[in-house]
């Protein structure tokens, strides 16, 4: 296993574990705001949210570079391949 994998495995890591934490403090503002204490509850529980969102997404890009780096899946092809031909045998005829 290359450096790169270890990396960007700490990385995944770390971001689910920021996830998990925001998950749980919007859900303890989101209680908070609906008990009535405190307006600024609603605008914690909107930034938990979004931040839990963030970190899922970011998470989710390292994978796929993790599953890239590891030879999982490959690159797309690039812009600079040849044309492929359209059409099948019939089309060659």
């Amino acid at each position: 296993m290359n450096k790169a994998a270890l990396v960007l495995g700490a990385a995944i890591t770390l971001c689910m574990v920021a996830w998990g934490y925001l998950v749980y403090a919007a859900i303890d503002f989101g209680t908070a705001a609906r008990s009535g204490s405190g307006g600024s509850a609603w605008s914690f529980m909107a930034l938990a949210c979004l931040g839990a969102i963030a970190c899922l997404f970011v998470g989710l890009l390292l994978v796929a570079r993790l599953m890239r780096a590891l030879g999982i899946s490959q690159p797309p092809p690039s812009d600079d391949a040849p044309p492929r031909p359209v059409g099948g045998k019939r089309a060659a005829r």
